[in-house]
């Protein structure tokens, strides 16, 4: 039993390190905030503060990092547009403060306009044959059979940019390890967009059956909290 447990912590310390050896690729897409002019009148408000989706993804690609080593190749695609938008609202150059994260924690960012664009990183942004997908997350506004990455910032409650469903069977088979993190963070995509996923990738993809909130939940972590469950 002794000699187990031994094994165990001394697997368990030497995690990081394979990670950053293991030729994977962890993927985590942010989609933009809402902006005032369409949210203004409503009695519960979308995105005021500017930085709710980045937030979160920071302190994921923080954990990732904590957990796997400073070695762990992590790809971050996000959707530029919405924070140009946000920017002129707010007087602030936010592209900026997102350019510090990578900065900070060493992350490849790539500068998305559609959902095609992360169907196209996901099949062909590396190698896939070498590079496998190990972590897949989403984090931004979404419904239950689409991310969202432009909600209420181009037209008021709508999205112009967004990936559906329906284009996710453009996803090559093969891209994953055989036990990946898949994981989104947006509202609804429990209740139908999982399972479209499940369908296109052969993998689970957990998503939310009901809202998620990213006002601070998870211990002030900021990490989203579902007001229902986690599914798929």
């Amino acid at each position: 039993m002794r000699a187990t447990f031994l094994s165990l912590l001394l697997a368990l310390a030497i995690l990081p390190a394979l990670r950053a050896q293991d030729n994977t690729e962890t993927v985590l897409v942010t989609g933009g905030p809402s902006l005032y002019q369409w949210e203004k009148y409503k009695a519960v408000p979308h995105d005021k503060f500017w930085g709710n989706f980045v937030r979160a993804t920071r302190v994921r690609i923080e954990q990732l990092r904590q957990q796997f080593g400073p070695g762990a190749h992590i790809t971050w695609l996000v959707y530029k547009r919405a924070y140009d938008r946000r920017s002129q609202q707010d007087h602030q150059d936010l592209i900026s403060d997102i350019v510090s994260v990578r900065n900070k924690y060493g992350v490849n960012l790539i500068w998305i306009s559609s959902g095609q664009d992360v169907i196209d990183y996901l099949n062909n942004g590396q190698p896939r044959d070498q590079v496998k997908l190990a972590d897949f997350e989403y984090f931004g506004h979404s419904n239950s059979r689409c991310f969202m990455f432009d909600y209420s910032n181009e037209i008021d409650s709508a999205s112009k940019a967004c990936l559906h469903q329906d284009d996710l069977r453009q996803i090559h088979k093969g891209l994953f390890i055989s036990r990946p993190f898949i994981k989104s963070w947006g509202c609804y995509t429990g209740e139908s967009m999982s399972g479209y996923w499940r369908r296109a990738t052969g993998k689970k993809m957990i998503g939310a059956v009901g809202k998620t909130d990213y006002s601070g939940g998870e211990a002030t972590s900021y990490l989203p909290v579902v007001n229902g469950r986690w599914g798929g």
